[in-house]
C-alpha cells in the first residue's frame, strides 16, 4: 500500500466485475476512504465481493444500483450518493460499459448502436454531469473515463464502438476545459486488448491474430489499467488534464480481416 488516495471518496461505476472491480480493489488498497461500488443490479454475491474488499483494506466500500442507460435511475443513484453526508466524492471513475458486435458498417444494427450510445456514452455524461456539480462547489475533483483505442485507431471494432469511444475522448478535452477553471481534472484512460470477461466470449482464435499488433506481446491485464486509473484519479498527477492516456502495450493497429 503507498497511500496514493488516501482520505478520497470515490465513485466507481462498473463495479461487478472486469476494469471497475479491479479499480475498487486498487483504490481501497491505496487508501481511498470510501468507494462507492456502482453495479446495475442488486446481488447478495457482489454485496459480498464488497464487504471482503473493505475488511481486507480497512475501508469502506458502499454499493449503489442504478442503470447506467436509464437517467433516472442514475439521478437516483446520485442522490443516495449525495444522502451519504460523511464520505463526498472528489473522484469518479467512468468504468461501465459494453461492447458492440463486430461487423461491417453496412450490416451495424442502428438500434444496438443506439443503446450502446446510451450505455457508453451518454449514460457517463449524465452521471458526470450530475456528480461533477458536486466537485464545483468543492473547487476539486478528479474524474477519469474508460475509454478504449478503438476511439483513436479504428482498430478490429465496428463503427458504433469506434464512434462512441472517439466521442468519449472528444468530451474528455471539452470536460477538461469547462472544469479546469474549478481545479477538477478529467482524463481518459485508453485501454488495449485486455483480458476481461468481454473479450473471454470472443473466438479464441481470432484474439491470436491480433497479438502480432502488440508490441509487448501479449494482453494487458486488469489491474495494469486498474493502476494506471489509480495514478490518474490520484493527487500525483494534480497537473494532468484533458489527456488520453493510451495502456495498450505499444499497439498498432493491423488491417481488419473481415
Amino acid at each position: 500500500m503507498s497511500d496514493l488516495l488516501r482520505g478520497h471518496c470515490a465513485v466507481v461505476t462498473g463495479a461487478r466485475r472486469g476494469i471497475g472491480r479491479q479499480t475498487v480493489e486498487v483504490f481501497a488498497r491505496e487508501g481511498v476512504r470510501v468507494v462507492y461500488a456502482c453495479a446495475r443490479k442488486e446481488d447478495d454475491a457482489f454485496a459480498a465481493d464488497m464487504r471482503s474488499i473493505a475488511e481486507k483494506y480497512g475501508v469502506s466500500v458502499r454499493p449503489v444500483y442504478f442503470d447506467i442507460s436509464d437517467e433516472a435511475a442514475i439521478v437516483r443513484g446520485v442522490r443516495e450518493i449525495r444522502s451519504q453526508k460523511d464520505a463526498v466524492p472528489d473522484i469518479l471513475v467512468n468504468c461501465a460499459g459494453i461492447l458492440s458486435r463486430p461487423c461491417r458498417f453496412s450490416m451495424m444494427s442502428i438500434q444496438e448502436a443506439k443503446r450502446l450510445f446510451d450505455v457508453d456514452f451518454w449514460g457517463q455524461v449524465i452521471l458526470t454531469q450530475h456528480l461533477s456539480k458536486i466537485f464545483h462547489r468543492q473547487r476539486r475533483g478528479s474524474i477519469v473515463f474508460v475509454t478504449s483505442i478503438a476511439g483513436m485507431d479504428g482498430f478490429f471494432a465496428s463503427l458504433d464502438y469506434v464512434a462512441c469511444k472517439a466521442a468519449l475522448n472528444a468530451a474528455v478535452v471539452q470536460m477538461a476545459r469547462e472544469l479546469g477553471e474549478v481545479h477538477v481534472r478529467v482524463n481518459g484512460i485508453a485501454p488495449g486488448l485486455t483480458k476481461t470477461d468481454m473479450i473471454a466470449h470472443q473466438n479464441p482464435a481470432a484474439m491470436e491474430m491480433l497479438k502480432p499488433a502488440i508490441m509487448l506481446g501479449r494482453f494487458g491485464k486488469k489491474q495494469e489499467i486498474a493502476e494506471a486509473i489509480a495514478f490518474l484519479a490520484s493527487d500525483a498527477a494534480s497537473y494532468v488534464t484533458g489527456q488520453i492516456l493510451r495502456v495498450d502495450g505499444g499497439t498498432h493497429p493491423p488491417k481488419a480481416n473481415w
